[in-house]
């Protein structure tokens, strides 16, 4: 990289430290001389660090005030990361399509389909009452109070599931810091680990200050110029690259790589084949019927589960149930971009292979290596620009919603509110303050501790394949429950979450280095954390004794105001005719997502047979799902637009 790179790449910098500050910047001076910062604002920005007298409350901290297509765009930023991008990327090199349906694990974020359909307006209908008002509910674990009651089996949910939210981020803070560190430092030629500190060390400057209004707007800016990424290398590869027939990639083998000859209609093929003949590390992926199996069973649960971490953020801070219908479609239409992206660096990196002597060893080095070679200065300092704003935006939202966990789930009821001699000393605006210092200083304990436990990590696709599905499944089948079974308490929540975090770490830490076939991994991994889960939900639920289950006034309370379907016992209304719809639309969202997104990389590939196909279906299904799922929503919407204009004329007759 030449100076003129990284001059693109300070300047970058320095826009999204202003970006992220500005909220601080406008909520102190509260004037249009906020867009005017000077060194005079630098003391004072330290004190609104300090003590918070910008008079910022917790809810504002983590969910603000945004509208909908800035609450998608910052979802679809935070899902773009670099370590995501570099393992997809290397699966696609490698294996071609059939990479992509290995990602119904995790990366394709199936899981949206769900959330768009019923999963995202059923979180943003919870509500909590305190002091005899009602609010909106600020976490998951926050929403087990709602769920089960404010008796100590919701009180023992909550705790475990902020626990549980708090190690599945630090864990998911390692795996991004050790693929960006790994992007940042091959391309700007220093080690790693350093670049992976000054990543999350950046991004945490501005979300500790500016919460989550700090997190919306740069993510905003962010998706921009991830776009900007999306569509130069798309033009790059399109231009530069017509596959042959037959051509040559690299596979991982333990310490070394395996050399595997493709043909072109294999590599491109859209129907996943029911068993594969992958060497070496890809070997796990030989039965590849039943893994893509288990992947949709396990991405059925965790969509039947709702969102959690700083997905669920994005729900609980939306506007209305129309918002959260409008942020998830503007998410997962943002999100296409990103496998266009994906099969360029696929392609580039085998175009690579067929101009040098040999494949690019490391398929997780594509990223790097592809920027390298083909593109020119100036732009590639733009290029990495673009994907540190995709590291940067997926690390704050982490240490946003994470920091969540502690200070409202753990510190204010744990701590703060059992100290009743020092909380009657304190007014209301030294607890706000108080408990807004204890975000930022979380923020800062999840960051140091995400970035000591990567320096111990090297796989990023291993790591991956753990978190989402080892330690996914394990942690998914009590937030399955939870929606659909009347008698599932705070004690059956608390101890399957428990006892699937435990087998996933024990599976990870233990079982899978005993086992010699490398094609039964998969299976164990999401095995045993999903059985241990279950018999903990089960027995945790009947061994409650009676006074400690949760009231049915509160099971009731949770059934009107969901709405959800399932088993609900004497509360149950039967199938309603929104829950049809929203059955019958989430079968229709789900192949019509992956076909979207497996569309935009057949363009690049330029297999005009398999486009004529996947456009038809996609087609079709688009038109199902206005009539099943968007309309719908466009009428209720214009029905409570009438009814609000006729409470302002009635407002105003009176």
């Amino acid at each position: 990289m030449q100076p003129i790179d990284y001059l693109i790449i300070l300047f970058y910098l320095i826009m999204t430290l202003i970006i992220g500050f500005m909220p601080l910047l406008f909520r102190k001076r509260k004037d249009i001389s906020y867009f005017l910062f000077n060194k005079k604002d630098i003391p004072g920005l330290w004190h609104s660090l300090r003590t918070n007298d910008d008079q910022q409350s917790l809810e504002d901290y983590h969910l603000g005030n945004f509208p909908w297509w800035a609450l998608g765009a910052s979802g679809m930023a935070s899902n773009v990361d670099i370590a995501g991008t570099m393992v997809i990327a290397a699966l696609v090199y490698a294996l071609g399509t059939q990479g992509f349906f290995i990602e119904i694990r995790g990366g394709i974020v199936l899981i949206m389909a769900f959330l768009m359909i019923f999963m995202g307006k059923w979180t943003r209908r919870a509500v909590i009452t305190e002091n005899g008002e009602e609010r909106r509910v600020m976490t998951t674990a926050e929403w087990m109070i709602f769920r089960f009651g404010k008796g100590k089996g919701g009180d023992f949910a909550r705790l475990i599931s902020a626990v549980s939210n708090i190690v599945f981020s630090i864990g998911a803070m390692s795996y991004f810091s050790i693929g960006g560190g790994k992007f940042i430092g091959t391309l700007m030629g220093i080690d790693d680990r350093f670049a992976s500190i000054l990543l999350v060390v950046l991004a945490a400057v501005y979300t500790i200050a500016s919460g989550f209004s700090g997190v919306i707007w740069t993510d905003v800016f962010q998706g921009l110029l991830i776009l900007v990424a999306v569509i130069y290398i798309s033009w790059l590869s399109w231009t530069t690259v017509t596959l042959p027939e037959t051509f040559s990639v690299s596979i991982p083998n333990g310490d070394s790589f395996i050399i595997k000859n493709w043909n072109f209609a294999d590599w491109s093929h859209i129907y996943p084949p029911f068993t594969a003949d992958l060497p070496g590390d890809y070997a796990i992926f030989n039965l590849f019927g039943g893994v893509i199996s288990f992947y949709l069973l396990k991405t059925v649960i965790e969509g039947c589960s709702g969102a959690g971490g700083y997905m669920a953020q994005r729900y609980f801070a939306a506007k209305d149930e129309k918002a959260t219908a409008f942020l998830s479609l503007f998410w997962i239409i943002s999100m296409s971009f990103r496998w266009p992206l994906i099969a360029a660096f696929a392609m580039l990196g085998i175009h690579y292979g067929l101009t040098h002597s040999s494949p690019i060893t490391d398929p997780e080095l594509i990223l790097p290596i592809v920027i390298n070679t083909y593109v020119p200065t100036g732009l590639k300092g733009l290029l990495v620009a673009c994907f540190m704003a995709a590291a940067m935006s997926t690390f704050s939202s982490i240490i946003n919603a994470s920091a969540a966990y502690w200070t409202k789930d753990i510190y204010e009821p744990y701590v703060l509110k059992n100290n009743p001699s020092r909380r009657n000393q304190m007014s209301l605006e030294e607890q706000n303050q108080k408990l807004v210092f204890q975000s930022r200083l979380a923020s800062l304990l999840i960051v140091a501790t995400g970035l000591v436990f990567s320096f111990n990590l090297s796989n990023i696709n291993e790591i991956w394949g753990w978190l989402s599905l080892g330690l996914g499944v394990g942690l998914g089948i009590p937030l399955l429950l939870r929606w659909y079974w009347w008698e599932f308490n705070g004690y059956g929540f608390a101890w399957g979450t428990l006892g699937g975090m435990i087998a996933a770490i024990l599976t990870k830490a233990v079982i899978l280095p005993l086992t010699n076939n490398l094609q039964n991994q998969e299976y164990i991994l999401f095995f045993v954390p999903a059985i241990f889960s279950l018999l903990g939900c089960i027995i945790g639920t009947y061994a409650t004794p009676e006074e400690h289950k949760t009231d049915k006034k509160v099971v009731e309370n949770f059934y009107n105001i969901t709405k959800p379907f399932g088993f609900w016992g004497e509360f149950s209304k039967g199938l309603t005719r929104e829950h049809k719809f929203d059955i019958i639309s989430t079968f229709i969202a789900v192949p019509w997502q992956l076909c979207m997104f497996l569309l935009g990389m057949m363009i690049m590939m330029k297999n005009w047979e398999n486009i004529k196909i996947l456009s038809l279906v996609f087609f079709l299904l688009s038109i199902a799902l206005y009539f099943t799922w968007l309309s719908p929503i466009i009428k209720q919407s214009l029905k409570d637009n009438k009814k609000e204009k006729l409470k302002e004329i009635e407002k105003i007759s009176s």
